[in-house]
């Protein structure tokens, strides 16, 4: 059993029925949204265990991801294994490279780390822009979400319906982080190797450490900010100006 696992899978009260609720709304989600809902997989555990249940159940949910041009190795080697495993294709969407180009070109190579103002920059470029593709033509959408991750992130609600008209489903908004490895080691579901090297939170390479014993899990994104909501845009979105 993986280091992961052992470190933290937890079986709580009520995690029964909370894993009862989130299969109940991703089925009612997937029936109400008839092949035009998806699930944004960001490659990390709480991602892989929705991605479980909807091959579990065989629920008609598109799964996708964004792959931003600076993630980790083995963020990327999950989208091979979730096809091994699973049999299902996952739709990967990228930044537009002259985009990348013209922003690098410009800021350099190292410019998230210049500017709260540039980073934000950079997260709509990779992240924000890629991620309106995703979404075209679809009225609905899953995320792996938790109130317990961040300050940020504590009133998330099962769902909302966004400005744009679509609906947004937070299956495990509830769920404890031991609830999340207690559902993985029980399933045996694949997860992103950096987690097991201290990442609880992952993203792009330049902007993700590991974190220590004792920091919050999310301490290890944008370590180098100070104040203000730690998102890149895709939840939070925040002003950004133009690059």
């Amino acid at each position: 059993m993986s280091n992961s696992v052992v470190r933290l899978a937890r079986r709580t009260r009520g995690f029964d029925a909370r894993v009862a609720h989130a299969e109940a709304l991703l089925r009612e989600a997937a029936e109400d949204h008839g092949g035009r809902i998806v699930q944004a997989n960001s490659l990390g555990v709480e991602g892989m265990v929705l991605t479980d249940m909807i091959a579990r159940m065989q629920l008609p949910v598109a799964v996708a991801t964004l792959d931003t041009g600076a993630l980790h190795a083995e963020t990327l080697a999950l989208i091979p294994r979730i096809r091994e495993r699973y049999g299902l294709e996952v739709e990967v969407f990228r930044p537009r490279q002259e985009a990348v180009v013209q922003f690098v070109r410009r800021h350099g190579e190292r410019a998230m780390y210049e500017s709260l103002q540039l980073r934000r920059n950079c997260c709509e470029i990779r992240k924000v822009e890629p991620m309106e593709r995703l979404l075209a033509g679809r009225s609905a959408w899953v995320t792996g979400l938790r109130r317990e991750q961040s300050e940020t992130r504590r009133h998330v609600p099962f769902f909302a319906l966004e400005d744009d008209g679509r609906e947004k489903f937070y299956p495990i908004a509830d769920w404890t982080e031991g609830d999340v490895w207690e559902y993985v080691k029980r399933h045996d579901v694949p997860y992103n190797d950096l987690h097991d090297q201290w990442f609880p939170s992952i993203g792009c390479a330049p902007c993700t450490r590991a974190v220590s014993a004792g920091e919050d899990p999310r301490a290890g994104r944008w370590w180098w900010e100070q104040g203000g909501a730690k998102e890149c845009g895709l939840h939070l979105r925040p002003e950004v100006a133009s690059a």
